[in-house]
């Protein structure tokens, strides 16, 4: 059974090896999508679900080297992602992201960056990161302006959740770190409130992560990690004179 709030896998074909996402047919949600079809021809900066979820345990394969693994969800058009892998030549960063066009957008953002050999962007869904990565394999998770889906009917549709949690504690080393900015206060106090409870304030097991770090506002003082990167949205509220928000947690 899924956890509270996780999407449903879809179902495992008659072979049985299909891991919980893939790709169906060469739709969307809104119908016919022209981007089915290009996202399979970004060549090495894109993977499409078919074929992301086979390097699970082999990224060291992928990239011809074992370097640190840094995970990005949601990367948008890719300039975040871009950057991040252009400052930080030793790591390997692999994105997650779930509509097709954005892959695209990702996929030739990176190229125009000149970002190509330590870094790939895989269409996948990020409620099934096990199916692309092992236990203690990742150094670095970001998760950057997550949609806050602020009614309580919108609880399966938040990342920000007990189960994703769950995942990134098991997911990253020990040391590695857990590191969100939102626009929203509520996305990063619920990241602090869901470490030893559920959805509903229910007292849970405490998680095996720690809060290294919290700021009120990036965009006028410093972020809790070093080396900030200002994302698109980050600048809009910046210019506004309007807040981002940012939390550490690190695997204890």
């Amino acid at each position: 059974m899924a956890a509270p709030g996780r999407p449903t896998p879809q179902p495992v074909t008659a072979d049985g090896v299909h891991p919980r996402f893939r790709d169906v047919g060469d739709r969307d949600e809104r119908g016919i999508n022209e981007y089915v079809a290009l996202h399979r021809e970004q060549g090495r900066l894109a993977l499409p679900a078919e074929e992301a979820w086979r390097w699970r345990g082999r990224w060291a394969d992928w990239f011809g080297r074992t370097a640190p693994l840094v995970l990005e969800i949601g990367p948008g058009n890719g300039s975040f992602l871009a950057e991040l892998a252009a400052r930080n030549p030793a790591e390997d960063h692999v994105a997650v992201e779930i509509r097709f066009k954005r892959v695209v957008q990702c996929a030739k953002k990176l190229e125009a960056g000149g970002a190509t050999a330590n870094v790939v962007v895989c269409r996948y869904h990020a409620a099934y990161l096990d199916d692309l990565f092992e236990d203690a394999s990742l150094d670095t998770i970001w998760v950057n302006h997550p949609d806050p889906w602020p009614k309580d009917r919108h609880e399966k549709n938040r990342l920000i959740s007990r189960w994703f949690l769950e995942d990134a504690a098991r997911l990253l080393r020990p040391g590695g770190e857990l590191r969100i900015k939102s626009d929203t206060l509520y996305n990063v106090e619920r990241a602090v409130s869901l470490l030893a409870a559920g959805p509903e304030g229910e007292p849970l097991p405490a998680l095996p992560l720690e809060v290294l770090g919290r700021s009120d506002d990036v965009t006028t003082g410093p972020a809790p990690w070093p080396d900030d990167i200002e994302t698109g949205y980050q600048k809009k509220f910046r210019l506004k004179g309007e807040p981002v928000y940012a939390v550490a947690l690190r695997r204890t």
